[in-house]
């Protein structure tokens, strides 16, 4: 699957558990001298499958690094295709270094790249592309809702809804086709072209509704919202509040904020990342010029704006699409709240807090779509299925007037192009980028 422009023919190791002191730490190696050298550190080999406690000692002088439990996967039913050893020890930095150092002494053996185990397991067909992407959210998910989607994506949720798509190219391709077979019987042939055109309008549908749906897409980066107003609104001390911890500076002075400041928060699982702004005002000087400008171009693209305002000096909100403003008045302990305004807060005192947050948890669960299957991910997933789409809407503009037989080519190429998804062809040139952004154990 995928081709093999990747050199695998070496052996590679790696520490497979997260750097500092643990109670374990797990060392991987994959590869054709993975047997070799489990012998050469635990003194033997070990039954498939079942770990042995052993001792480990350095091949160079014979010298005792630990004792831990050692395993054999052989190949190719390992996670990597490959044979493929383990060794768990205890996780103290000294003892993982000396036991990972003593692993690279041995002749055929490397430190693998990242991500190289799990490439080498896509190289094997142990794993098709979206699988291992959706392996790749599931490592680097902060919150419940990810965690759900980058599962059920690396368990193939997105690769059968790719697959099924392909399925029904197929049955489209076959029905043209049996049209060429019965090419002298008129009624068999117009019925057939009919059935397979009525497939493919609707697979266009579903494809164009799947481009369209980005909710999948924006999980993996979370829900984004702007704090903006004017200056002194309290804008940096809702950041804090949410935030639970003092990231912004705070002063009486106007115009502290000239950057935009991040926080990313799990709020009832949903991913959301909350944006503190410069205040919205004619600026005295450059450095505050470039502040309001990142910050009107923030709201701009964010999915949601708190315009935050002061109780006792309620403004209008800027020129931003209003389905998308939330308005929240601010400092409700020294002032009492226009009617105006959707949600009353206090960042020093706490109140209303709770109900804001529950709310901004409520629309990023509905903007994000958590808790539905799994669609595109990924812009690279986007693109290919937008080359399909294409496909289908040319045969279909020129479906009556195509013979049988550049139709059905027409509907094999589709099909085939289905396959940049799952990596069934054309994606040496994303590999690169793909697997680096793992970890090097993974």
């Amino acid at each position: 699957m995928g081709g093999d422009g990747f050199k695998s023919r070496d052996t590679i190791a790696a520490v497979s558990t997260a750097p500092g002191k643990a109670a374990i730490a797990v060392i991987r190696i994959s590869g054709p001298d993975a047997f070799a050298c489990l012998v050469a550190i635990a003194g033997g080999g070990a039954e498939p499958r079942r770990a042995a406690f052993r001792a480990f000692r350095d091949p160079r002088d014979g010298g005792l690094l630990d004792r831990g439990l050692a395993l054999w996967f052989p190949g190719p039913a390992s996670a990597t295709g490959e044979d493929l050893a383990e060794l768990h020890i205890h996780g103290g930095r000294a003892v993982t270094a000396a036991t990972l150092d003593a692993v690279l002494s041995i002749a055929g053996v490397r430190l693998a790249e990242p991500g190289e185990f799990t490439r080498r397991a896509f190289v094997a067909g142990r794993m098709d592309l979206a699988e291992a992407e959706g392996l790749a959210d599931l490592l680097g998910a902060d919150t419940e809702a990810q965690r759900r989607q980058a599962l059920l994506q690396s368990e193939g949720a997105l690769s059968a809804v790719v697959e099924r798509w392909r399925e029904r190219l197929v049955a489209a391709m076959a029905l043209v086709e049996a049209g060429i077979d019965f090419s002298d019987e008129e009624d068999v042939t117009d019925a057939a072209r009919g059935a397979a055109r009525q497939e493919v309008e609707a697979l266009a549908r579903d494809i164009a509704e799947a481009i369209a749906d980005r909710r999948a897409e924006r999980m993996r980066e979370g829900f984004q919202v702007a704090i903006l107003g004017r200056p002194n609104a309290g804008k940096s001390s809702l950041l804090n509040a949410l935030a639970k911890r003092d990231v912004a500076i705070v002063t009486e002075a106007a115009g502290t904020t000239r950057d935009v400041l991040e926080v990313h928060l799990d709020l009832d699982g949903v991913p959301v990342t909350v944006a503190d702004t410069a205040g919205l005002r004619d600026a005295a000087d450059a450095a505050e010029q470039e502040g309001v400008r990142r910050a009107e171009a923030r709201g701009a693209a964010a999915d949601l704006v708190l315009w935050l305002e002061d109780a006792a000096a309620a403004g209008e909100p800027p020129a931003v699409d209003a389905s998308r403003i939330w308005r929240v008045a601010s400092k409700i302990d020294l002032a009492e709240a226009s009617a105006a305004v959707g949600h009353r807060i206090s960042a020093r005192t706490g109140e209303g807090l709770g109900a804001l947050v529950a709310a901004l948890a409520e629309a990023g669960r509905e903007a994000l779509g958590a808790g539905r299957d799994v669609g595109l991910t990924r812009a690279r997933h986007r693109d290919a299925a937008r080359a399909v789409h294409r496909q289908l809407a040319d045969a279909l503009a020129s479906w009556d007037d195509t013979p049988d037989e550049l139709l059905a080519e027409q509907l094999r190429a589709a099909a085939t192009e289905l396959g940049r998804i799952t990596g069934r062809i054309g994606v040496e040139e994303v590999l690169g980028a793909i697997f680096s952004s793992f970890c090097i154990g993974k």
